[in-house]
């Protein structure tokens, strides 16, 4: 396991000060604000931590409130709304400096046999024939507003190997695409039998890629190129077969619509072998900087 894997999963090992009440650490991101996708994990992992061990995550719905301060602690406060027969639900918020950041609501149920179909998983290349983060981001370091992005963008995903099928949107400025990226990840390392883990790295991942089909529509190539400024605004995600994040995940992304100042991201996550395991919808404030 790499050392990255051990400090992100340090990081999902929320300290619990309280019944129901966790604090939560931040780590480098490269921007100047707490990641998305780490306060969206860690407040999955809070809930999860209320809820029996039988019941597993099938659906999160969450809101960005506010930038995160990466230099202090996030606390997460647990409501248990609901416990009934088959299903739990928990509300989490996310405070900082006395102010709510985010908020989510999460799903968890009991296992039980049902129907089952799936939509097919899209064609894509063999992961282990594209280029890793360490060989694809330093070519197109002249692109970057500033010196010391690559460092950064290496820095940060370094616990996940996430690997583009297509050119990211950072190397194809001024040429407008089909807005639909691909990219293969998985955990820098092997992960323990523990489904709420997978789940929560799955959340941690999803909000790294996902409005880079956006971009591609404008031909932008997003925040490393400064050509446009943008948070998260929503996340929703709903798990539906059990994976393993420490196993090649395809995840296949686009954009249907971008207005008013916001675009929308849309995927799905598949296992290498085919199986629907997560779906992932987002909105976004993206802006052209004036």
């Amino acid at each position: 396991m790499s050392k990255a894997l051990e400090a992100l999963l340090d990081l999902l090992d929320l300290e619990q000060i309280e019944q129901d009440i966790f604090r939560g650490q931040s780590r480098f991101a490269v921007v100047p604000r707490v990641f998305g996708g780490q306060v969206a994990a860690q407040a999955l992992v809070a809930a999860g931590r209320t809820v029996p061990d039988d019941r597993f995550a099938h659906a999160l719905h969450a809101y960005f409130l506010r930038a995160g301060d990466p230099g202090a602690p996030i606390v997460y406060t647990v409501d248990r709304i609901r416990d009934g027969r088959s299903f739990t639900t928990r509300r989490v918020v996310a405070v900082q400096h006395g102010q709510p950041i985010f908020h989510l609501s999460a799903s968890f149920q009991t296992y039980e046999e049902g129907m089952e179909h799936q939509a097919d998983m899209p064609a894509a290349p063999d992961p282990e024939t594209l280029p890793t983060a360490a060989e694809l981001l330093p070519r197109y370091a002249d692109l970057y507003r500033e010196q010391g992005v690559v460092d950064r963008l290496l820095e940060a995903r370094e616990a996940v190997d996430l690997r583009y099928v297509d050119a990211p949107p950072f190397a194809s400025v001024g040429e407008a695409r089909e807005p639909r990226s691909q990219v293969w990840f998985r955990a820098n390392g092997k992960l323990a039998d523990d489904p709420l883990l997978h789940v929560c790295l799955a959340t941690y991942v999803s909000d790294m890629t996902l409005l880079d089909s956006v971009l591609l529509a404008h031909g932008r190539g997003g925040w490393v190129t400064g050509d446009v400024v943008g948070a998260s605004l929503d996340h929703a995600m709903w798990f539906h077969r059990p994976f393993r994040a420490d196993e090649w995940l395809l995840y296949d992304q686009e954009s249907p619509s971008a207005s008013g100042g916001r675009g929308l991201g849309q995927a799905r996550i598949y296992t290498q072998d085919g199986r629907l395991a997560v779906t992932v919808i987002q909105e976004g404030v993206v802006r052209i900087p004036r």
